[in-house]
């Protein structure tokens, strides 16, 4: 209807100019030139009407295609959309389509008509792409870069209650001894930078050192004899803390059957303060419940190595992630491990060895921000320690843990290049800490 219309116009008033044409030349020749002009005007605006009729019926196969997939229904190609609305027009109602071969003559000065929708469906690929990007960097290493420095921070809050008994019933009802509560509140601020490298497009090394500040405060009561008086005490410490080494392999790319495979293993080295043979000692004269030890440990004390694999899959916007991993920690020989002040006992110390898994999403809200959820459990088996001169190894009684939190983090990369990364960790078993807050920034180079 628009192109007759428009079509109508030209040819009145193509036709309303032809008589002063023809009194300033009256003669036969200046009546073809005038038929000339006239067919050449009728044919760019027949051209010009074809290509407005097309871009238009391509913006509302566009308009179609956003509307379906606002309804969800499954349509996942703008040209597909564009090729089927073209099916459904009848053959005598379809514009004159310009020859491939042939460049488009610009029709009174103007730009040739640009694809509709192409320019569009190129920048949501790019957009997507950073917005996988600025999710990925977050879980797991991005091997196409070459070099990226991560410096974070986090702060780490326990508070531990322990209920002790010291005597016995009489009567099966009335205890007699002494009933002691203390209680422990330790915060843990940790700084560490690490540096990946990417070896190839699939592979990539990096390495983490950390360094610790811990404050601890241990209450207990029965100062100065009374069950009601309490006292405080508080120790802190700080050093290096357990330094690691990382490698990792990218097992599959994702594709449409297969998501994101990474392998890695990690080795960390004692090169913090070990936790054992710290001497329990009483600084507060008055109260004899009250033993805190003489320093805070950095590190574990052994040496460990830990193997896992990660999936990442892409949902658009919604990407989901996972992770499988188990730690063997090596056995160690101490001198003293006795907590026992004047007691030396030496003994080989062998670590409860954690099965780690994590899973969760991550959703990009645009090229530049992304939110994530997720839940992480760690489960080891308990202690063993064999003394020397013995054979076997004793099982130190709940020694035996099962970490867990829920895990809330945001993300944005700022026009500088640089990412910046914050958690949230909530502790959801007596094992875990109280609180994780963590603040992280990446740059890759």
């Amino acid at each position: 209807m628009l192109r007759q219309t428009t079509l109508a116009f030209a040819i009145a008033f193509a036709l309303s100019g032809a008589p002063a044409y023809a009194q300033q030349s009256p003669d036969a020749s200046g009546q073809a030139t005038l038929a000339t002009d006239v067919r050449q005007q009728l044919d760019r605006l027949e051209s010009r009407v074809s290509q407005q009729q097309l871009e238009i019926e391509r913006l509302r196969s566009q308009v179609e295609f956003l509307e379906l997939g606002l309804r969800g229904r499954g349509v996942n190609d703008p040209q597909t959309a564009v090729a089927q609305q073209t099916q459904q027009k009848p053959a005598q109602e379809m514009p004159a389509m310009p020859d491939p071969q042939q460049p488009a003559a610009p029709a009174t000065g103007e730009e040739p008509l640009q694809q509709i929708g192409q320019q569009q469906k190129v920048d949501d690929s790019e957009r997507r792409e950073q917005e996988k990007a600025l999710v990925v960097q977050e879980h797991a290493p991005l091997f196409e870069r070459r070099f990226t420095v991560d410096v974070g921070t986090s702060y780490s809050y326990y508070d531990r209650r322990q209920l002790a008994l010291s005597g016995f019933l009489a009567l099966d009802a009335i205890f007699l001894g002494t009933i002691d509560l203390d209680q422990t509140k330790a915060s843990v601020l940790t700084t560490d930078i690490t540096g990946r490298y990417g070896i190839t497009d699939r592979i990539n090394l990096e390495a983490n050192v950390p360094y610790l500040y811990r404050t601890s405060r241990f209450v207990s009561g029965g100062a100065g004899g009374a069950s009601t008086s309490i006292s405080e005490l508080s120790k802190s410490a700080s050093g290096l803390g357990d330094v690691s080494v990382a490698g990792y392999y990218q097992l599959v790319k994702e594709s449409a059957r297969w998501p994101d495979l990474v392998a890695s293993m990690r080795v960390r080295a004692p090169t913090g303060r070990d936790p054992f043979g710290l001497k329990l000692i009483a600084e507060d004269e008055g109260n004899n419940n009250l033993n805190i030890p003489e320093d805070l440990p950095t590190g574990s004390g052994l040496w460990s190595t830990t193997i896992s694999v990660s999936a990442l899959r892409t949902y658009d916007p919604v990407i989901l992630f996972g992770n499988l991993g188990y730690t063997y920690n090596f056995p160690g020989s101490f001198d003293d491990i006795s907590p026992v002040v004047g007691q030396v006992q030496p003994a080989k110390v062998e670590l409860g060895n954690p099965f780690q898994f994590s899973g969760g999403l991550a959703i990009a809200l645009n090229d530049r921000a992304a939110v994530s959820f997720s839940i992480a459990t760690s489960m080891a088996g308990a202690t063993h320690i064999k003394s020397e001169g013995s054979d076997n190894y004793d099982r130190v009684p709940g020694s035996s843990t099962n970490t867990t939190t829920f895990n809330i983090g945001a993300s944005y990369l700022l026009p500088s290049g640089w990412s910046l990364n914050g958690q949230m960790a909530n502790g959801l078993t007596p094992d875990a800490p109280n609180f994780v807050m963590s603040f992280r920034a990446s740059r890759g180079f």
